[in-house]
Parts: C-alpha cells; structure tokens; sequence
C-alpha cells in the first residue's frame, strides 16, 4: 500500500526539496506556477493534488498552487511526478 501523503510527509519532501533541489522548485514555480520573473521559490506543502509554492517575484514573495496532472497515490508517486514534471518541460 502507497505512504499517505499526510503533513508529516508533505513537510520531509518539502524540506529535502528545499534543501536539496532548491533549483528545481524555482523551476516549478516558473514553468508550472505561471510566475516567469521568480527569483526564488519555497516548497511549502504538497498534497496528493498538487503543491502550494512561495514564490519571491520582485522581491515580494506570494504563495502559488501549482495543480498535478493526476491524483498522487502516494509519497512514492510524488517523487515520480516531480522527476517527470523536470523532464517533461525539458525535453
């Protein structure tokens, strides 16, 4: 069975995508948040629909929602889903 994506594990993947992947969170801020003129983006919470983003754009930060194509399943479709939300944009 798929590990729930409950708040304690919303906060370990925002935490490791913030310190681990700092680039690539800005990146779903600027491709899939609609806010091209981000200069720096927090993953703040992510839930089996989508992810709330803030997001610094002119040195005012606001939070985005950024929608997932589908219904995550789990932590484990989460991880997937992001690696392929980077490899879609950059294909």
């Amino acid at each position: 069975m798929a590990e729930p994506i409950t708040p304690a594990v919303s906060d370990r993947i925002c935490k490791h995508m913030n310190k681990d992947h700092a680039e690539a969170v800005l990146f779903y801020a600027t491709a899939y948040g609609n806010q091209p003129a981000a200069t720096a983006a927090q993953m703040e919470s992510i839930d089996a629909e989508g992810m709330t983003l803030a997001v610094t754009v002119d040195g005012a930060q606001t939070p985005v929602r950024v929608p997932f194509d589908h219904t995550l399943e789990g932590a484990e479709d989460a991880h997937h889903t992001l690696v392929a939300m980077l490899k879609q944009v950059q294909a």
